[in-house]
């Protein structure tokens, strides 16, 4: 294998934190390093060919990539009535809208380990210029988790935020998603990384936002939780994704709160 340079070693290590290696939850406080340099696609050009994924992933690490080729055959289409945007990370992501939704002209925009600054930073592409009616906001989880770093609540918060007023601003209509609960049900253990804790804090914040910003509420917490503030056992694989069964719970949660947003 070839020697890693110091800044490859770096950059290796920025990506293992993205894909989610970091254990960590919402910190009190924000004390970011200084950054050694200012441009990631500078840096990646320093990576050997080995490392091309490893630099793919730095000089796109909001993933605008992933759906440019379908927005871009979206946008040149007359925009569907009803549409509607799921937006979110890997829980929306493996969602087979067209199976729990047959027949809408739903969209799907999640991504596998996002945080709220990625999908923030994908709100236009992916959201406001495809002209949906609405868009459902399901997103936080990996925050707690540290997947880009270390957050407050604070900062998850106003992404929220940010994300909510940019479509409201649009003529969006919002429903925002207080998050699942986890699990330790199975193998993977997954209250270490997202502490209930946590996702009841950001959840309390999420329906007291919403109600002051006129965005409606679709509840998947309440539906997939069981007596013991666990994602119930037999609706997840690993405690953390939805399987069959649990995407079943939340589809007419969705509906529902669809429904209402778009009344």
């Amino acid at each position: 294998m070839a020697k890693r340079t110091p800044v490859s070693l770096l950059l290796l290590a920025a990506v293992l934190v993205c894909a989610g290696s970091a254990r960590s939850q919402l910190v009190p406080d924000f004390t970011p390093r200084n950054a050694s340099s200012c441009c990631l696609g500078l840096q990646a050009q320093h990576l050997s060919a080995q490392d091309h994924y490893l630099a793919d992933t730095l000089v796109d690490w909001n993933q605008l990539g992933r759906y440019h080729a379908d927005d871009e055959r979206l946008k040149a289409l007359p925009a569907e009535a009803g549409r509607v945007v799921f937006m979110g990370d890997s829980i929306t992501d493996g969602w087979h809208l067209e199976q729990s939704f047959p027949g809408k002209p739903y969209v799907n925009r999640g991504i596998s380990g996002q945080t709220t600054p990625q999908m923030l930073v994908r709100m236009f592409p992916d959201v406001i210029d495809l002209r949906p009616a609405a868009i459902i906001i399901l997103a936080g989880t990996n925050d707690i988790s540290g997947n880009t770093g270390p957050e407050t609540l604070t900062m998850v918060e106003e992404n929220l935020q940010a994300m909510v007023e940019l479509a409201q601003k649009h003529g969006i209509k919002v429903v925002l998603c207080p998050l699942l609960p986890v699990s330790d049900y199975t193998a993977h253990k997954q209250t270490e990384h997202r502490p209930p804790s946590d996702i009841l804090k950001l959840n309390g914040w999420i329906k007291d936002y919403a109600a002051r910003a006129g965005a409606t509420v679709a509840d998947y917490y309440s539906a997939v939780v069981d007596d013991h503030g666990m994602l119930r056992e037999g609706f997840s694989d690993d405690g953390l994704h939805p399987n069959a069964k649990g995407y079943e719970l939340m589809a007419p949660v969705a509906s529902a709160a669809l429904g209402k947003a778009m009344q």
